[in-house]
């Protein structure tokens, strides 16, 4: 089988567990034998662009032309079985989906985020959950609140772009929804049930895990969506020293508040960013993984890396956490500081118990060997119908 993976990378420069999923994806077709013809642009190269391509920039998310004529001729060169589409914006376009179309090539799409109908794809803004475009035929509040980069001429033409491609989104032939959550956006956009599949990504197995570590681990970007200040609110309201150690690695606009918090406390090491192989090691020195975000996170990649460690994660029950964790492998609680401070001293508690259940359910759920199988039935499928 031969494949087009078409994705628009975002900034190298800016953390993006998307761009490792990507990666990691192709990784494991070409393993199993599918011939991947990778698609990419990436955002770090538009500064490099011709005068006349940086002109026609701000339309790119609408049509990308340049992007469009280089699919063709790989597409007539290469007569591939099918487009596996990522993200496509800024450089990319979903315009793609109809380049693909009219050479007879069909298209599934992974869906990463909400922006079929959320110009910032988090349906988040301001510190809150928000639906403000839910079912509008141009999605206004988002160039009123400025929801894109922070720009109201750039919110407007994502605005746009989104009105102008509805129909293009419902002529994709399947839809790789990450999990339920995703699933019911999808639905509720109007994408029917039969071209849907549920398929989270998978994690490369890091092996046996260790013994369980002591105390927490909060790892990832340090913004307001992410739940660090959630976190500490909650952990405040217990005595220096009784949960055990906090350790807080990454980085972001909050790293202000976990300076501070490390600053007051003996319990709370701030760690600043951590390479990969720091991360594992912080990961295996702890014996909870926390995902608290407040927002309707996806597919936080962090759980994953957690019960393919044997480390039970305490998470929100917000967007796809419920459907990740599953009802033995942590414990979810409401994004609310006193739920979160009352679960803290039972997963301290309780969590050398459940490694073993978090390693089982990482290993029968989302290893690449599960996953690559189900991703190879949905191109069979698909391939199968046209």
């Amino acid at each position: 089988m031969k494949v087009v993976v078409a994705h628009n990378r975002y900034r190298e420069a800016i953390p993006s567990g998307e761009n490792v999923i990507v990666d990691t994806e192709i990784a494991q077709l070409r393993a199993v034998g599918v011939e991947v013809l990778p698609f990419q642009r990436s955002s770090d190269s538009i500064g490099e662009l011709p005068a006349v391509q940086k002109a026609l920039l701000p339309i790119s998310p609408i049509y990308g032309g340049p992007a469009q004529r280089d699919l063709a001729r790989l597409l007539t060169d290469e007569r591939p079985d099918l487009l596996h589409l990522h993200n496509p914006y800024p450089l990319l376009s979903p315009w793609v989906i109809k380049t693909a179309h009219a050479h007879g090539v069909p298209v599934i799409q992974t869906v990463h985020n909400y922006r079929q109908v959320c110009s910032s794809g988090l349906y988040f803004r301001d510190g809150h959950n928000c639906q403000d475009c839910r079912g509008k035929l141009v999605g206004w509040p988002a160039v009123k609140h400025r929801c894109y980069r922070g720009s109201a001429a750039q919110s407007a033409l994502m605005a746009t772009t989104l009105a102008v491609h509805r129909p293009t989104w419902k002529s994709v032939e399947r839809y790789v929804a990450l999990t339920d959550r995703i699933a019911a956006h999808l639905r509720d956009y109007g994408i029917p049930d039969e071209r849907i599949v549920v398929k989270p990504n998978a994690y490369p197995d890091p092996g046996e895990p260790s013994p369980p570590g002591e105390g927490f681990l909060f790892g990832g970007r340090l913004s307001p969506e992410k739940g660090l200040e959630l976190l500490l609110d909650a952990w405040q309201r217990h005595p220096d020293g009784s949960l055990g150690p906090l350790l807080i690695a990454g980085d972001g606009e909050l790293r202000p508040l976990a300076e501070k918090a490390a600053a007051e406390r003996s319990d709370i090491t701030y760690a600043g960013i951590l390479d990969r192989s720091r991360m594992v090691e912080a990961r295996r020195a702890a014996a909870v993984v926390l995902a608290v975000p407040t927002w309707n996170d996806v597919l936080p990649t962090v759980i994953l890396e957690a019960m393919a460690d044997g480390r039970p994660v305490l998470g929100t029950a917000v967007g796809g956490l419920p459907y990740l964790i599953g009802a033995e492998a942590g414990w979810l609680v409401p994004p609310e500081p006193a739920a979160l401070a009352a679960a803290l001293p039972v997963a301290r508690d309780e969590a050398a118990g459940l490694g073993k259940i978090a390693r089982s359910r990482y290993l029968s759920e989302f290893h690449p060997d599960v996953l690559t199988a189900r991703l190879l039935d949905i191109y069979r499928e698909v391939t199968a119908g046209t």
